[in-house]
């Protein structure tokens, strides 16, 4: 048995001593090869936010007063002029009656003035009056005309008071927000209540500043509700703020809702997901990054001599599975990817069928 073994081991010494091994070095090693195409490459983000009306104001009284009663609640939506609140009237009320009364004063003023004037007019003709009464009489008529439309502006002014103590919708709406209660005693142009126009609907997005600094996306925004996400609808940018919140870092983006879905309503949480153009770039598989002193690389097959040669890259970034080169090859180099760990410069390699 031990004889047997001896001999064994010898013929194996004696084979490996007699191949040459230069030539088993230099046969081609089977590695697998793909062509390098460079594509235009999109990134997709996507951002959760908030849903709010394109248009919205603040609706307050002219005048200030007490309010007796509040007609309109967040979410109630409201027809043009329909009443959302009042204040308590009586004081216009009072003003209006003072300004009547001081109104029919100043007609019956005007009318005798009037009078008096066509009589001492007629008499100066007639030569039985004087021309100073004649001039008196028109100065008289003068200062009544002037008193009569002074009374009628003061009526006017009073009963837009008294109509500026009902707070009407100045179209149809949404009520988005309340700051008033009957009882509470608010001043003029006191904001209260915030109504949502029905003009459309815009999403509004807390963005990183690194996001904006790299560009606004090339294509409309992909929206949908977090309630339904399998549903999409389209929006567009409208406005990306010049400010910074120093707090988060963030900058508001309002994004315009092209088709809003049935039933969209005020606050519901949107996803917006927008696509950017990142340059054309070369995928790769991460089978084939190597790398030197210099940084990452790649095994390049010269496709006459099938040999290879280390080539540097820039990556761009890093994806599952992939990595995405910018620079260092270019459109239909042969790169190797399985079995690049195998590899040294001038290395003679044959393709292999790429596995999928």
């Amino acid at each position: 048995m031990v004889t047997k073994t001896a001999s064994s081991l010898a013929c194996l010494v004696v084979f490996l001593f007699t191949v040459p091994v230069p030539a088993i070095a230099q046969q081609p090693l089977a590695v697998e090869i793909v062509e390098a195409v460079r594509a235009p490459e999109h990134r997709s983000y996507s951002l959760t936010g908030e849903i709010r009306a394109d248009q919205s104001v603040m609706s307050a009284f002219p005048v200030g007063g007490r309010v007796i009663e509040v007609l309109a609640d967040v979410g109630d939506m409201v027809e043009k002029d329909m009443i959302l609140a009042r204040l308590d009237p009586i004081q216009s009320e009072l003003a209006v009656r003072a300004a009547e009364a001081g109104l029919v004063t100043a007609q019956a003023d005007h009318r005798q003035a009037i009078e008096d004037y066509e009589r001492a007019k007629s008499l100066l003709v007639s030569g039985a009056g004087t021309l100073a009464t004649r001039d008196s009489a028109e100065d008289a008529l003068g200062v009544a005309r002037g008193a009569l439309q002074r009374a009628r502006a003061e009526l006017q002014s009073a009963r837009k008071t008294l109509s500026d103590t009902v707070l009407r919708a100045p179209s149809a709406s949404t009520v988005l927000d309340r700051m008033v209660e009957p009882g509470q005693i608010v001043g003029a142009a006191q904001a209260a209540m915030e109504l949502a126009l029905d003009k459309g609907y815009e999403a509004v997005f807390e963005v990183s500043e690194a996001m904006v600094l790299q560009g606004a996306p090339t294509s409309d925004i992909q929206l949908s509700r977090l309630s339904s996400p399998q549903r999409t609808f389209l929006g567009r940018i409208k406005e990306i703020s010049p400010l910074v919140d120093v707090s988060t870092g963030t900058v508001e983006a309002k994004v315009e809702v092209i088709d809003p879905p049935t039933g969209l309503d005020y606050g519901e949480p949107v996803r917006g997901t927008a696509t950017r153009y990142e340059g054309d770039l070369i995928r790769l598989p991460f089978e084939a990054i190597s790398a030197s002193r210099e940084g990452p690389a790649v095994w390049k097959v010269d496709r006459e001599s099938m040999q290879v040669s280390l080539q540097q890259i820039e990556i761009d970034r890093h994806e599952t599975g992939l990595v995405l080169v910018s620079n260092g090859i270019e459109d239909g180099d042969w790169i190797v990817t399985k079995g690049s760990q195998l590899l040294y410069p001038g290395r003679k390699v044959r393709r292999v069928e790429v596995s999928q």
